[in-house]
């Protein structure tokens, strides 16, 4: 039986490539800005005081703005007054909450 490793390797590649769109990907200040400007997000501001909100006394460690199956959400981590670091995942277009846990 011969196989033909060409015709394997391209469908490996676009699998690569399909997957690889599917991962999410963090995005510089600039596009975060571009965004902001277009209306596409909301302010991060507002974004942070909702997380910060959760947690009073908290204190931020890290804000990410990615891109996953196209849409944007905001990552932010924080440590909380208890030393407990927090992943928090927010919509950034709505704010709607989508994920809060322990990280």
């Amino acid at each position: 039986m011969k196989v033909n490793l060409r015709a394997g390797s391209r469908v490996a590649l676009v699998l690569l490539a399909f997957c690889s769109s599917l991962a999410a990907r963090d995005l510089n200040q600039d596009e975060a800005l571009a965004l902001r400007q277009q209306g596409v997000i909301l302010p991060l501001e507002d974004l942070l005081h909702q997380a910060m909100g959760r947690y009073p006394g908290s204190r931020l460690l890290e804000a990410e703005l990615e891109k996953k199956h196209g849409r944007y959400a905001y990552e932010v981590e924080l440590v909380t007054t208890e030393g407990v670091v927090r992943e928090i995942k927010l919509d950034a277009s709505t704010g709607v909450l989508i994920k809060d846990e322990e990280d």
